[in-house]
């Protein structure tokens, strides 16, 4: 039984296209090499057809965001992107400020398809650059040069897209301080409103963890992040989250509202979701069925699982997106978005704030900047 009552948060969507045209020694999404036939039409029937069945989750809520994500989504048409879009606008309707966005590679294939997917109602592209270093393009296993990633974004901005993220890795195989910030600068110097600038790990089930790379020590790592956030802020790059930064506000929606603990509905392939139900006092989270060709044959149903998030399991999975921001979350999100009452945190938020990495904060649950160093610390206190 929650303590007080569930509220309905925004809502989101999310589409998973899971084919590339390779893929990549450090990916572990759900992605796939597409081969010679893309079955582009039957995944797009099957994804509105999907779009019917979320219809009750929506609970009479817009969608305030869409992000179309991977795999490589630029692979398919503009015509079927924006097939998608108009779906989903007819069955749950748009904010007024809705944020679509749509994964994009470098490469000149899907540089040509720009001006479409701008024609269908995307209005945020993001493009996965990583390196700007052609030795590091080839290690990362990326088919596009450093020539097409400035290509692709002085193409995105003559095509009318003012709202641009980057997607850059750090910390690759024998990357040096330097060569990673001569990556940073050049990403800067292409003006994005928005850079995505996260360390590469080595996942289970990739390339790279059967053989693994050398990659620069703690020391060097730790050198290239605090010399990289200085870089940023001295750009007017303002970090709102763990690997996110934004210039005049332009935050991602999509991924804020993730970080807020809102709502978000998953389509597609091994898509997960995650909603509120306030007349049932309980959230769920769903898993799509995973395999593009068991999902393809789905008729009734795509989900693979779903199942509650139990009471004692919501502090830690609420901090575990809030306190990524570094102004943390107001405090009364905590209670409307998962029932329960502050003071059951209340113990644990003062310990962490005995140990340096909570903030004193009457108004919000925001770590200090140690606790933001070391989130991973911080999010045990709530598991245990």
């Amino acid at each position: 039984m929650h303590d007080t009552p569930l509220s309905l948060p925004p809502l989101s969507l999310y589409v998973h296209i899971p084919w590339c045209i390779r893929k990549c020694p450090y990916c572990d999404f759900n992605s796939h090499a597409s081969g010679k036939h893309l079955p582009e039409a039957e995944y797009v029937q099957a994804l509105i057809r999907e779009l019917d069945m979320e219809m009750p989750y929506a609970q009479g809520r817009q969608l305030s965001s869409i992000f179309f994500g991977g795999g490589t989504p630029s692979l398919f048409s503009a015509e079927s992107i924006g097939r998608v879009i108009q779906a989903a606008r007819r069955r749950f309707g748009f904010t007024d400020t809705i944020e679509i966005t749509l994964e994009a590679n470098p490469g000149t294939f899907e540089q040509a398809k720009f001006n479409g997917f701008r024609n269908v109602g995307v209005n945020r592209l993001s493009i996965g650059i990583q390196s700007f270093d052609n030795r590091h393009l080839e290690k990362l296993g990326r088919i596009h040069s450093a020539e097409n990633a400035r290509d692709a974004v002085a193409m995105a901005r003559s095509t009318g897209f003012d709202n641009i993220n980057l997607d850059l890795m750090h910390g690759l195989p024998a990357q040096t301080e330097q060569e990673a910030m001569a990556d940073l600068q050049q990403a800067i110097d292409l003006a994005p409103t928005h850079i995505s600038w996260y360390q590469l790990t080595i996942e289970p089930n990739t390339e790279f963890y059967r053989r693994p790379p050398t990659l620069p020590t703690e020391d060097v790592l730790d050198t290239i992040q605090q010399s990289g956030h200085q870089l940023l802020a001295d750009n007017g790059f303002f970090q709102y989250e763990v690997s996110a930064f934004c210039r005049e506000k332009k935050f991602s929606l999509h991924n804020r509202n993730y970080w807020q603990f809102g709502d978000y509905l998953g389509i597609g392939a091994g898509a997960h979701g995650k909603i509120t139900l306030p007349d049932e006092q309980r959230i769920i989270r769903t898993a799509k069925t995973r395999k593009p060709d068991d999902y393809l044959a789905r008729e009734n149903s795509f989900i693979a699982h779903c199942k509650n998030i139990l009471e004692n399991e919501l502090p830690l999975e609420f901090m575990m997106n809030a306190l990524r921001l570094n102004q943390g979350i107001e405090k009364p999100y905590f209670e409307a978005r998962t029932g329960i009452s502050l003071d059951k945190i209340n113990e644990t938020c003062e310990k962490l704030m005995i140990a340096g990495l909570l903030e004193n904060s009457s108004s919000h649950l925001v770590t200090t900047k140690k606790g933001h160093r070391f989130l991973n610390t911080v999010l045990c206190y709530f598991s245990e």
